[in-house]
């Protein structure tokens, strides 16, 4: 959008007389034109090409310029209705060529009014709305003559006229229009700032269409903070039109910003949000219904989504790096500040630290300053790390587990490392419970492990250095067993009793397969025992094979006893 310049228009040769509109007359129209209430603006859903002629203060936009010249407005679809190939020949004494009101003398004697000019004295454009005050008002008609006193914005000294040819709205019309020293143009005015014209002068206008009504204005949800949607509701018209949203930051229209949310920017900090929702229905001229302003915008505020993290070692000499946290929205900008032993280090920012050995026994904190335009400052601090040490505990040979988890057995956990100086101290586990006592490289294993699962962990310290820690598992501790049995004969057949005892355990589980020659059978043991009776054996001597089967814990074991079955 863009500030309309002035424009000056003689309207006939100088030695035309020029006489003034009554006094009276001319206070009326001109209190009438102080007096315009500034309207609604929506802009069109179809997208022009805006030529602007100069950069101005949005706050004083109130139109687009559609099209530039005779050849360029007819290249873009925009008639001059012959002007441009006529413009030589004067219209009701005006000058001719380029002027503004040559043009609409022009248009009105096409439209099928008199080649003489319907009142006397001036024809300067200043003078078109007081001579015809009796068919002037403020109600744009397509077809009217767009009128501005002198002085006001959007014309000079002389003022201007220009024909109407589109009424989009109450507050929105499209305008064609010759200037002197300038050209010809199209042009989109809006009732939202100090260019809208004085008056409009009804000489042939054409059809009026019913102007659709607003029965309630749209209105706007949300809270009015840079970063934080805002949603558009429709209003309600009748009869039932189509809709197209236009949001507004103050007085001033948001280029592009035609959805139903819209995002309050940094630029919009302050100001009122609001939007007009324009109508439009084949047949109908369209209206305008507009919201309530919301309160002015605030500064918005970052959603912390993760903090900022410290990578590298925590050693003298080495070199630490920021890890970004994260933000919503994303910052523009980011600072970094170190603290080290919970004092600001002034001459050490920015996104790496190495550190030195005055650091060294103290922790680290990373601070992470984050900026966007329109958002209040964020700070993210990272968790306090360390303390900084030396260097790190490191193997020489490496640590080495050796032994079977078994009962009565040495289990062994060794290896060798670095600085001169550093200690190692050992923990045995017996199902992730520490064993009282052990606090050496080998540990006995006992009965009371039986069952159990055995680890070891060693942790070699130094003052001021990094520790070092190594683990191993060993497994299930087990156990050995014997079989006390009774084997004795029987008519065609064997009985067999077994007990299982194993140390560390009270009742071994698992099955016993008793066996002699084909003949098998196999039971479960139950408290440690098991009775088997095997039948249908042959008289005589016979070798029975008993196996016990082990449960994990409790080792397999076998023995063979000599039985004499009996006729």
């Amino acid at each position: 959008m863009v500030r309309v310049s002035p424009h000056t228009s003689p309207s006939h040769p100088p030695s035309t007389a020029v006489a003034g509109a009554p006094a009276r007359r001319a206070g009326r129209v001109r209190r009438a034109a102080r007096g315009l209430a500034v309207g609604t603006v929506t802009a069109l859903a179809a997208a022009t090409l805006v030529v602007a002629p100069s950069s101005t203060d949005p706050a004083e936009a109130s139109s687009v310029y559609l099209c530039t010249g005779y050849t360029g407005c007819k290249d873009k679809g925009y008639s001059d209705a012959g002007y441009g190939a006529r413009s030589g020949q004067m219209y009701w004494r005006m000058y001719a060529g380029h002027n503004c009101t040559n043009y609409v003398a022009y248009r009105m004697i096409q439209a099928g009014m008199s080649t003489e000019r319907p009142w006397d004295g001036s024809g300067m454009a200043y003078n078109w709305g007081y001579a015809m005050s009796r068919i002037t008002d403020q109600k744009p008609a397509v077809g009217a003559v767009a009128w501005w006193d002198r002085g006001v914005v959007g014309a000079g000294s002389s003022g201007h006229v220009a024909y109407v040819e589109q009424v989009v709205s109450a507050t929105e019309i499209v305008i064609s229009e010759d200037s002197w020293s300038g050209d010809f143009h199209w042009r989109r005015i809006y009732k939202d700032g100090p260019g809208w014209p004085t008056g409009f002068v009804h000489f042939v206008d054409k059809p009026v269409k019913p102007v659709i009504e607003v029965v309630t204005a749209p209105k706007i949800a949300g809270t009015p903070q840079v970063g934080v949607p805002l949603r558009a509701y429709q209003a309600r018209f009748k009869p039932a039109a189509d809709h197209a949203f236009q949001w507004f930051a103050g007085a001033t229209r948001i280029e592009g910003a035609t959805a139903a949310t819209y995002t309050p920017t940094a630029a919009d900090r302050g100001k009122r949000i609001r939007v007009r929702d324009l109508a439009t229905r084949d047949g109908h001229t369209g209206t305008t219904g507009e919201s309530l302003p919301t309160e002015p915008v605030t500064t918005g505020e970052f959603a912390r989504v993760a903090p900022p993290t410290v990578s590298g070692l925590l050693h003298r000499g080495q070199t630490l790096t920021a890890v970004p946290g994260t933000f919503s929205p994303a910052p523009e900008s980011v600072a970094w500040r170190w603290k080290i032993g919970g004092v600001w280090q002034k001459d050490r920012g920015g996104p790496t630290l190495t550190l030195t050995g005055a650091d060294v026994g103290k922790r680290v904190q990373l601070l992470q300053v984050s900026r966007r335009d329109g958002f209040r400052k964020i700070i993210g601090a990272s968790g306090r790390v360390g303390p900084v040490v030396e260097g790190a505990v490191a193997e020489t040979t490496p640590f080495t587990a050796s032994g079977t988890p078994r009962l009565g057995e040495t289990l062994s956990f060794s290896g060798a490392f670095t600085p001169a100086g550093a200690s190692a101290s050992y923990t045995w586990w017996r199902d992730g419970v520490p064993i009282p006592g052990t606090d050496a490289p080998t540990y006995r294993v006992t009965q009371d492990d039986v069952g159990h699962a055995i680890s070891v962990n060693v942790v070699v310290t130094r003052p001021r250095w990094q520790q070092l820690v190594r683990t191993a598992d060993f497994g299930t501790v087990t156990t050995p067993t014997r079989l006390r049995t009774y084997a004795g004969g029987r008519k065609r057949a064997a009985e067999v009793r077994v007990r299982v005892v194993a140390p560390g355990l009270r009742a071994p589980s698992g099955t016993v397969t008793i066996s002699v020659g084909d003949h098998r059978v196999t039971r479960p043991l139950e408290a440690g025992r098991a009775l088997v009776v095997l039948e249908g054996l042959g008289v005589g001597t016979r070798w029975v094979r008993i196996g016990y089967s082990g449960d994990g814990v409790a080792e397999a074991r076998s023995q063979v006893r000599k039985v004499v079955v009996k006729q």
